[in-house]
């Protein structure tokens, strides 16, 4: 099941990393207005300096924003992977009485890896302008699961 401490550990780091950044980004604009305000809106070396550095913090705050969506969307990929890795091999805690959600019988975590193998495969050839016409099992690296006719023929 999920272990969720290591994940806890990462996000408040960029939870962290993006208030501050958030922060010295709201530093740098209040900084340019008072410049502007003090140069009673002219052009000065002080102003020039506190739009350089709200623009440098603009950036390292658009990259603590773009490093935790990055983190959020590895988190729900891997949540849905072992979701789905629970389902299919048939490993979620059921309560008493509940019925499976599927009438389909359970299948081997290592089938379910062929598939996901199978599956990365394909996306990568189609993005690359591929046909992905029957290639991607010449890309599976993982034993052949034997209940499955189409690994027999491997």
């Amino acid at each position: 099941m999920l272990n969720t401490a290591p994940c806890r550990c990462l996000m408040d780091n960029h939870v962290d990393s993006l208030n501050n950044a958030y922060e010295e980004f709201v530093a740098a604009a209040a900084n340019v207005l008072e410049a502007k305000e003090s140069s009673e809106g002219q052009k000065t070396a002080a102003t020039d300096a506190a739009l350089e550095n709200f623009k440098q913090r603009w950036e390292l705050f658009r990259v603590a924003c773009d490093q935790a969506e990055e983190f959020v969307e590895s988190v729900k990929q891997r949540i849905g992977s072992e979701c789905l890795v629970d389902e299919a091999t048939g490993s979620v805690a059921r309560k008493p009485g509940q019925a499976a959600t599927s009438g389909l019988p359970p299948i081997s975590a290592v089938r379910l890896e062929q598939m996901s193998k199978a599956v990365r495969w394909l996306v990568i050839e189609l993005q690359h302008g591929g046909t992905a016409g029957g290639s991607s099992h010449s890309h599976s690296s993982a034993p052949f699961d034997a209940r499955f006719s189409e690994d027999a023929a491997q």
